[in-house]
């Protein structure tokens, strides 16, 4: 997937699958929000970013949109992304005030016309992640991003790579690499963080008892390693990393 149009594609039929992959998938989607919408708050907190709309480019299905507005977070919230399936399935949200298709690169909106971006694990699926950010720092007077730091050990793993190809991710990331993306693009990180994942995500796709415990016992030792040595974890294995990043100077 070297180009927008190859992008359109995967994901279009990403989110057009049979109706009960759909709404497993839907499932999944929102509980992934969750911890996505504590991240952008916890750094928006940190940082004394109050918001009064909010723009989220890649929106998906508007989990994470929706999942902000029922914590009354945000303002005004909108969304743009590149397929028309994942559109029409924001659209249906009536808490969502703006839903609209792009080409994924550029974007119709002026300058400074949003307080808070948000690209929550997009950076990792697009060809030229720093022309993307530049792009949405742009409209946005903040930028929250979210990526998976997939370059470690686990994620080298021929199944590991296997299903990041399968899932669209087209780079491995680590914070250097996330923190040069953020230079490129003009910013400064201003505050950070990581989440090595709850139990409820690691724990989503178990089909029986046997998966739950192993899922349950993955869970305990990644959580633990990454609360007493979280370099020695990120070199081990996928956490997720969020940062806000503000404008140089």
């Amino acid at each position: 997937m070297s180009d927008s149009s190859s992008l359109v594609r995967f994901y279009d039929e990403a989110y057009s699958r049979p109706p009960a992959e759909a709404r497993l998938y839907a499932r999944w989607r929102a509980l992934s929000a969750q911890g996505k919408a504590d991240h952008v708050m916890a750094l928006c907190s940190r940082a004394g970013v109050r918001p009064a709309n909010t723009l989220e480019v890649g929106c998906g299905d508007g989990a994470l949109l929706g999942e902000l507005h029922r914590r009354g977070f945000g303002g005004r919230l909108a969304g743009v992304e590149i397929t028309k399936a994942a559109v029409s399935i924001a659209r249906d949200r009536p808490e969502l005030d703006a839903i609209s298709l792009y080409d994924g690169e550029s974007l119709s909106f002026a300058q400074g016309e949003y307080e808070l971006g948000i690209l929550s694990h997009v950076l990792e699926h697009v060809p030229d992640p720093p022309a993307l950010l530049t792009e949405v720092a742009r409209c946005c007077e903040a930028v929250v991003v979210e990526v998976p730091l997939e370059a470690n050990l686990s994620a080298r793993r021929g199944a590991k790579r296997d299903h990041a190809a399968e899932v669209g991710h087209l780079h491995r990331l680590d914070r250097a690499a996330v923190r040069a993306i953020v230079a490129a693009a003009g910013l400064s990180v201003t505050c950070e963080l990581e989440d090595p994942l709850p139990l409820e995500v690691q724990r989503f796709f178990a089909a029986n008892s046997r998966e739950r415990a192993k899922a349950t016992a993955k869970w305990a030792v990644r959580s633990g390693l990454h609360r007493l040595a979280p370099s020695g974890a990120r070199r081990l294995f996928t956490v997720h990393y969020a940062c806000l990043c503000l404008p140089d100077g």
